[in-house]
């Protein structure tokens, strides 16, 4: 494994830094939470089948998430924000009946696809998170999660905005404590800007390992890496994804 495969979104010290950590994760959702007004359908999704699925972080009960109590029986579980409408996590649950899925979105019109998907195809290990997913993960424990998946978050392009920025060394850093050894981190960016942060982070932190070794492997998705709506816009509009995979170190042990 090389440090800088091929032409691969070099890092840099401007790039990659993020603020300290404050002692409690805060709510930070920018935006809108609903946009276009929802057809009647997935309203009544909203109001019947989202409480059955869903984790709400407001509630006390939620205190501690532990994966393992959310999809007894299941052989893994994976974790991914900002899942947009959905269609990754679809594919991969579909796919893998056998594995848990945790998905956040704090956009409403993202979730209501998701859940139209989950009842028609009949999906029974997805849970779900309506808010700020840095409010979920101190919450998880210790290598409870197999993947984690951030594909093509805002990359706030303007240097003031990029403390906005889903991915950053404190994320990361939570990232390598949620994966069991082996798990695996899976990013995606068509913004070359927030490429080279999003590889300064993840490079910075020594439970991770890079698994490129060429620039195909990370101009290319891997075969069970389906795309999705955004990156085929972004494929239109002429902007290249970059698609970075890191692995969980083993952890150390200590000689007797």
């Amino acid at each position: 494994m090389a440090d800088s495969p091929g032409s691969a979104p070099t890092s840099s010290t401007s790039s990659g830094a993020s603020p300290e950590p404050t002692p409690r994760a805060q709510r930070r959702i920018y935006g809108r939470r609903v946009g276009h007004r929802l057809r009647p359908r997935r309203r009544r999704l909203l109001e019947e089948l989202l409480p059955k699925l869903r984790i709400d972080l407001d509630d006390p009960r939620w205190q501690r998430v532990d994966p393992r109590e959310l999809f007894p029986g299941a052989e893994a579980v994976e974790l991914e924000i900002g899942f947009g409408g959905g269609e990754h996590l679809v594919w991969q649950a579909e796919r893998h009946p056998e594995r848990g899925f945790v998905g956040v979105e704090p956009y409403l019109g993202g979730v209501a696809r998701l859940l139209a998907a989950v009842e028609e195809k009949g999906l029974s290990n997805v849970r779900i998170v309506v808010d700020d997913a840095r409010l979920l993960l101190p919450r998880l424990p210790d290598a409870s999660l197999a993947r984690i998946h951030v594909l093509f978050p805002d990359p706030w392009p303007k240097k003031r905005h990029h403390k906005r920025r889903i991915v950053n060394r404190e994320t990361v850093r939570a990232f390598a404590r949620l994966l069991v050894p082996g798990g695996e981190l899976r990013l995606a960016t068509d913004d070359p800007g927030y490429a080279r942060w999003m590889l300064e982070a993840a490079l910075a932190e020594p439970r991770l390992e890079w698994l490129a070794e060429r620039a195909a492997d990370w101009r290319e998705r891997p075969p069970d890496w389906p795309g999705t709506r955004y990156e085929a816009k972004a494929r239109r509009e002429g902007r290249r994804p970059v698609f970075l995979r890191f692995r969980r170190r083993p952890d150390r042990i200590a000689p007797t």
